[in-house]
């Protein structure tokens, strides 16, 4: 199997999600290696030694997607049996030219430009104090509610919003007990302009539960089916946006919550 590295003197983010983009365009099966914080020589050649390792055990040149800032540390990878990708170097020059200012590179700046921090560490915290409906006090605060049956991908979804967007995103599930006469449980009620539906296909949602609570009604096909015909009644009564999230992934869902809610990124 070929191999795909992404490297860094910073985190690798970068080159991480430069090179999935582009490799997520082929039907090609890679093992996917990330070495981030490759700051000084030692680590640099370790890395061209875990590279030509690749290229011997494979016979196929591996793929290396990186994002230097030091141009020794660069030279250095570029010697190695890999081939080498370089997102910042294909793009800074016409950007620098149209922009008119030369560009000032700096370890990990490219991750200041659109995430704020704080907004993203007090996101997660919100999120973990909010999920799953443990606690409904502090929604006056929350970006968005999710609320849907149990095992629909709300708290992955809600974990994604926060690290990736900085958004507050806590959770509800829609359980037998708020589904007695089709309406909302009150303290969802309360703040129904955040809220945002998650449902699935019960099929999907039975071999999700099977794996988790076997053998038992909570997994069996007849409560599946029931759950998702009453919820997914509730979010249409209630005018309540929802996606189906069975062949979606939590990034997917996220950027289509963030689309379709109209929520904006946190940002300096």
């Amino acid at each position: 199997m070929r191999t795909a590295f992404y490297i860094s003197d910073g985190t690798a983010l970068t080159s991480e999600t430069f090179g999935h983009a582009i490799l997520s365009l082929f039907p090609v099966k890679f093992e996917h290696k990330t070495l981030p914080f490759v700051d000084d020589d030692e680590k640099a050649l370790k890395a061209v030694q875990e590279i030509n390792a690749a290229f011997a055990e494979s016979n196929e040149k591996p793929l290396i997607f990186h994002t230097f800032v030091n141009p020794s540390l660069k030279r250095i990878i570029l010697n190695s049996d890999g081939v080498s990708y370089d997102f910042l170097d294909h793009y800074v020059e016409p950007v620098q030219a149209e922009l008119g200012v030369a560009a000032q590179p700096k370890t990990n700046r490219t991750h200041g430009l659109n995430q704020d921090y704080n907004f993203r560490i007090d996101a997660i915290n919100y999120t973990l104090e909010n999920d799953d409906g443990v606690s409904t006090r502090n929604y006056g605060e929350a970006d968005i509610i999710l609320v849907g049956a149990s095992r629909t991908g709300k708290t992955p979804t809600c974990i994604y919003l926060a690290l990736q967007y900085g958004i507050k995103a806590a959770n509800y599930p829609l359980t037998e007990e708020d589904m007695g006469p089709i309406e909302l449980p009150y303290d969802l009620k309360m703040h129904r302009h955040k809220l945002f539906g998650l449902t699935i296909d019960p099929e999907r949602l039975q071999n999700i539960r099977e794996a988790r609570r076997a053998n038992s009604r909570y997994s069996s096909m007849e409560q599946c089916v029931l759950e998702i015909n009453e919820i997914e009644s509730i979010f249409r009564q209630e005018a309540i946006p929802y996606l189906n999230s069975t062949h979606a992934s939590v990034e997917e869902i996220a950027a289509k919550i963030m689309t379709t809610a109209k929520l904006k990124r946190h940002r300096y």
